[in-house]
């Protein structure tokens, strides 16, 4: 049985910005193991024997527990582990399914979502198997996590995205650093500010709050020392910041190339010092806007653990990346 749980709560904070938390759950049947006592009385030998059998429970459920497999971080890998997950229940339902050396039970992946940030915080308290992260892991984040693992599931970038009805989109295919700085700092409060023959309509600027992975990149490589405008809207995962734009004619945010690729059509996307955030400039490093996809762990994996890493790095959970939009590792 498989089991979803998508949890949403919204803050309101300062009657300005609106930053609502999404959780993304998926847990894959936990397998409970249990036995039943059988006899009557209070022997000496009853009681012996009720002390094994809660041991041995007690051993069980340990064991089954340790091959619960728990992913947190990051809001634009999660739906990437958890559709890697799901398939991976569907078709084998149970670990030794897989691979026979792999324990009789049934497969636990739990998939979380709360920022980068806190996928490595995860990590770092014992609190998740794996975290995940979409940006590179911090030095001090790195020294935290004792024999800190890093294993690299794809390539993403931060694409500079407007509505399709931004009268912008039939001035201007391409925006220098400066530009994009202006906008996001306030500095060009309308777009009319931007260029002339636009509208003087208030530029909406949409963010990933200060927990996202996008936040910290988009900081790094186009902000620099300037911070982006107060008034900016913050959203607690890169699918709202997304829909965001899609509901406001006038938005402008910095979209996940791969969540721009799901949302073909309905944001676009612009050229950034004239480069356009296509797979081929990714890669080569021409659009600077670019972030690695990564899981992060603690020390050796076990066996259960190495086994769905192992699928996630393979030739099907790769797929998966690049059929989300992300551009894969091979």
């Amino acid at each position: 049985m498989l089991n979803l749980y998508f949890g949403y709560v919204n803050f309101i904070q300062g009657g300005i910005h609106t930053m609502k938390k999404r959780f993304l759950s998926i847990a894959l049947t936990l397998a409970m193991v249990s036995s039943m006592a059988v006899g009557c009385g209070s022997s000496k030998s009853d009681s012996a024997d009720s002390k094994k059998e809660e041991g041995a429970k007690t051993e069980a459920s340990a064991d089954t527990e340790s091959n619960q497999i728990l992913f947190n971080g990051s809001s634009t890998l999660a739906p990437v582990i958890t559709s890697i997950a799901t398939d991976f229940f569907d078709t084998y339902g149970t670990w030794d399914a897989y691979d026979s050396s792999l324990p009789k039970e049934d497969i636990a992946i739990y998939v979380s979502a709360g920022g980068s940030g806190q996928g490595t915080k995860a990590v770092i308290d014992g609190t998740s198997t794996f975290g995940m992260v979409a940006r590179s892991v911090k030095d001090e984040e790195k020294e935290a996590i004792k024999d800190e693992k890093e294993y690299q599931v794809g390539i993403d970038a931060l694409t500079i995205a407007v509505n399709p009805e931004n009268p912008v989109t039939g001035v201007l295919d391409d925006l220098s650093t400066e530009q994009i700085v202006s906008l996001f700092s306030g500095k060009y409060a309308t777009w009319k500010d931007l260029d002339p023959s636009l509208p003087d309509e208030k530029v909406v600027v949409i963010t990933r709050d200060i927990n996202g992975g996008a936040h910290e990149v988009f900081q790094k490589n186009i902000m620099g020392d300037t911070e982006v405008s107060s008034e900016a809207i913050q959203a607690s995962s890169m699918g709202e910041l997304v829909q965001d734009i899609i509901d406001n004619k006038y938005a402008i945010g910095y979209a996940s190339f791969g969540v721009a690729n799901q949302n073909a059509g309905k944001v676009v996307t612009l050229k950034v010092n004239g480069v356009e955030p296509t797979k081929e400039n990714i890669i080569d490093g021409s659009y600077i806007i670019q972030r690695p996809l990564l899981i992060v762990g603690s020390g050796d994996p076990t066996d259960v653990q190495q086994a769905f890493l192992d699928v996630i790095l393979g030739e099907t959970g790769q797929k998966t990346v690049e059929d989300m939009g992300f551009i894969p590792m091979k």
